[in-house]
């Protein structure tokens, strides 16, 4: 079964672009990445899915269930964390959890207990006491402690300290090998590429590309590096250029043969060619030139 399918998905905010044409699917148990820059249309995505913003056109499910017709049941089965968390200040923590625990009709204490210890937060601190990673820490355990089916996590570990990071990541690989579908919205690349197994990429708006998190890393690029180089003109073919003195660097996409054809013509000392890192990778997705 699909976790989560999305066909044509659009939103607009009046005259503004939020998401057009988005078409998507993750299988029950993925570990699923959503990359894009600033204002690429993630969160809008996010909340269009969810049901908490309406789309203009197109439709999505969860688990077989229309988003729209069938709301209420599905966010039952769901751990939602938006990028900002926001909570009622006069409440303290345990509250908080207490709260979201009778939002869901089960008992999550025990659960709710544990995660607060592997977070380190203090369930008698009050929310307007709580710096901007405690806040986020509760946030974790709100949308965790019901141990749903699906995790929609968005940014999740903005605010957090490295050493948190790293446990709140084995808590979610431990609930994904127990089945758990997990959809993680992130700006950290090297995150999306330690923990999933296949992304989507997104850019004003529309999803540009899909596939395993080695294709998307790769994307078929080389890292080209020309040392003694003179008068170096290329075509459009080229990403990234960046010339220091003469040095010259530019990402290459295309065949081995035709990248020789192309070092024949050019004047220089010495090169290398290397593949490029992960990193690197996504990052030609985030530019206008990566198309």
């Amino acid at each position: 079964m699909k976790a989560i399918e999305i066909n044509d998905l659009t939103k607009f905010y009046g005259k503004s672009r939020g998401i057009t044409n988005v078409n998507l699917t993750v299988d029950e148990g993925e570990f699923f990445g959503f990359i894009g820059p600033n204002g690429a249309g993630k969160s809008t995505t996010i909340r269009t899915l969810l049901g908490l913003i309406s789309a203009t056109a197109g439709s999505a499910s969860i688990f077989g269930k229309d988003i729209a017709k069938d709301k209420t049941e599905i966010l039952a089965d769901i751990g939602y964390l938006p990028s900002e968390t926001m909570f009622y200040n006069g409440m303290k923590v345990k509250d908080i959890l207490k709260l979201s625990e009778s939002l869901r009709g089960k008992d999550c204490k025990k659960e709710a207990d544990e995660l607060c210890s592997r977070l380190e937060l203090d369930v008698n601190k009050k929310v307007n006491e709580l710096s901007l990673g405690n806040r986020k820490k509760l946030g974790i355990v709100c949308a965790l402690q019901h141990k749903p089916k699906l995790y929609i996590l968005d940014e999740p570990t903005s605010g957090l300290d490295p050493l948190i990071q790293k446990e709140f990541y084995e808590i979610l690989t431990k609930r994904n090998q127990e089945g758990a579908t997990v959809f993680l919205s992130s700006h950290v690349l090297s995150e999306i590429g330690k923990y999933c197994k296949r992304a989507a990429v997104i850019r004003e708006g529309k999803i540009l590309a899909c596939d395993s998190i080695e294709k998307l890393g790769h994307a078929d690029l080389k890292r080209v590096v020309l040392r003694g180089a003179k008068d170096v003109v290329l075509n459009a073919d080229i990403i990234d250029f960046k010339q220091e003195n003469d040095v010259v660097s530019f990402l290459y996409k295309g065949n081995t043969k035709e990248l020789t054809a192309l070092l024949c013509k050019l004047e220089f000392d010495d090169f290398t060619v290397s593949d490029i890192d992960l990193e690197e990778g996504f990052m030609h997705f985030y530019t206008k030139e990566g198309n």
